[in-house]
């Protein structure tokens, strides 16, 4: 079955209404690796629901409200297998309580044919609010990658185009370490993909071992961009993009180098430098504020390797 673009594009999904709490605030950090230093006040305030600072990360709203992996239903005509993630991107209309109960409205903006054997492009959007009051907390974008489905006669466009990174050093440098069992505890935030988890599975798909799941990465980005800008509250952390360029090993130290581009803009990629390969690339992140970041050239304080 191939891809009817006026029917998929069309797709209805139906509201998703998730309850969270303190704990799964907790259980998404954590997953990301961070609490590894028990000394660490900024990781203490998303860790300990004790702490006076406690906060929600603002990139867990990725995990709420989904549609799940619907590209499996038969009827989408995508060749679920062949799929890949290729771009995620958040925008918060307002902080993110560590508690709540929210609101996932899902549909797909736009599909693009790139042609037979260069696969689709397909676009979608979640919105996500207050389930009580309505109120928009965020919108999240994500770029799906259809690698066996392109020519079935759709648009070739229009196609986003990836924000450049810049040729210069970067203004600032961030170290953080995966924990080699970060991938078990991410999955418990709503992604069970046995790639992330089975062995078998995952050399199946041509991997040695369990990957990273891309999301905790991306969620690793964030955490590194807040603290490489001075930290505080993660409610400053208002927007953040990128493309997924290759995976991650869990137990993974990830290098993340961020450029200030403007007031409160940066861009930004992350790296795995014992491999030397990029990871997160074409990344932009905006912010409440811009302070100083910390010298080119070596980690922020606070950060693990």
């Amino acid at each position: 079955m191939m891809i009817d673009h006026d029917r998929l594009l069309a797709r209805a999904f139906p509201p998703v209404e998730q309850v969270y709490d303190h704990r799964d605030s907790i259980l998404y950090a954590l997953g990301l690796g961070i609490g590894s230093d028990p000394l660490d006040p900024a990781a203490l305030g998303v860790t300990y629901e004790r702490a006076p600072d406690f906060a929600a990360l603002p990139t867990m709203v990725v995990v709420l409200g989904s549609s799940g992996f619907w590209a499996m239903e038969p009827d989408t005509g995508i060749t679920w297998q062949q799929l890949l993630h290729g771009e995620q991107a958040i925008t918060l209309h307002g902080s993110l309580p560590p508690a709540g109960r929210l609101t996932g409205r899902t549909r797909i903006t736009g599909i693009v044919d790139k042609g037979p054997g260069r696969g689709a492009l397909i676009y979608s959007e979640r919105s996500l609010t207050d389930t009580a009051t309505g109120r928009l907390i965020a919108t999240i974008e994500v770029t799906s990658f259809a690698r066996a489905d392109g020519g079935f006669g759709g648009p070739a466009g229009p196609v986003k185009t990836p924000e450049p990174t810049p040729e210069r050093a970067p203004d600032g440098v961030h170290d953080h370490a995966t924990l080699p069992q970060s991938a078990l505890i991410y999955r418990l935030s709503g992604d069970p993909n046995p790639l992330h988890a089975d062995p078998a599975v995952a050399q199946g798909a041509g991997f040695d071992r369990p990957i990273l799941h891309g999301l905790c990465s991306y969620g690793v980005a964030g955490w590194s961009i807040l603290q490489a800008t001075g930290g505080g509250d993660p409610a400053r952390l208002t927007a953040l993009s990128a493309r997924f360029s290759s995976p991650v090993f869990p137990g993974e130290t990830l290098r993340t180098e961020i450029w200030r581009e403007g007031p409160g803009d940066y861009a930004f990629r992350t790296r795995v430098p014992a491999r030397d390969i990029t990871v997160l690339s074409h990344g932009r992140a905006r912010l409440t504020e811009s302070v100083p970041l910390a010298p080119s050239g070596r980690p922020t304080e606070g950060s693990t390797r």
